[in-house]
């Protein structure tokens, strides 16, 4: 198939990197793999690679993490592009991020390709990273603030039952504050986006929890119908 255009300016390299947050009912974790290749082999960096000439940038994205984690099957979503011309010392590449939000239960880590090991790191304490990916994480915990106020992610970390003290945690850890229990159950707890799942099986600290769940048909009609009142996401 003949080329209609050929152009002679230098063409940057483009590839994509993903910030996999998981949560494990207490901490905020980060997925990380360790390279193995150069540069930076032996560092762990964010899953990512170089997109191939017959694919698309989400292609790209959920074929480096499935191949370098083992972690497949999960929504992705751009958020950003980084293009200093520094940031990658083997030529000028230009990065697409993406983040996702996954149960770690839900993933067995098997690391592949370019990926020595893939493992899971708080998000508070994770070792040096390759490239510019302390920046990429950085942006990428800002937007997830700015989301989770206005849509119902937070719930792709959770279990399908969950209890309130969890709920209340993962929304302390992403939006770095801390709000009073009885205040953050009433609201919660007004609105018509939780089903009540009755007392856990297992005790808590000598309690039996009680167990919740996302009321997902409840979140669609009232944003099909674009009510305002009583949103529990913004906190």
């Amino acid at each position: 198939m003949e080329k209609g255009y050929n152009y002679q300016y230098p063409h940057p390299a483009v590839t994509t990197d993903a910030v996999v947050f998981g949560f494990d009912g207490k901490q905020l974790h980060l997925l990380l793999i360790e390279r193995g290749i150069e540069p930076f082999k032996g560092c762990w960096a964010l899953p990512g690679g170089f997109v191939r000439i017959d694919e698309t940038i989400e292609e790209c994205a959920m074929r480096e993490l499935k191949e370098e984690t083992g972690v497949e099957n999960v929504y992705l979503e751009q958020f950003h592009v980084f293009s200093d011309v520094n940031r990658d010392p083997r030529e000028r590449v230009i990065t697409i991020a993406f983040f996702a939000m996954v149960r770690k239960s839900d993933y067995h880590l098997i690391a592949k390709d370019d990926a020595v090991r893939a493992s899971w790191f708080s998000l508070d304490e994770y070792p040096p990273l390759a490239f510019d990916h302390y920046e990429i994480i950085k942006q990428a915990r800002e937007h997830l603030k700015e989301v989770i106020r206005i849509r119902p992610i937070a719930f792709k970390l959770l279990d399908e039952k969950f209890s309130m003290s969890e709920l209340q945690r993962l929304y302390e850890i992403i939006n770095e504050k801390t709000y009073d229990r009885r205040n953050f159950a009433r609201k919660m707890s007004s609105t018509e986006m939780l089903l009540d799942e009755g007392l856990s099986s297992l005790p808590t600290h000598n309690r039996f929890a009680n167990l919740y769940s996302f009321n997902e048909v409840s979140y669609l009609e009232n944003k099909k119908m674009k009510k305002k009142k009583s949103n529990p996401f913004d906190l």
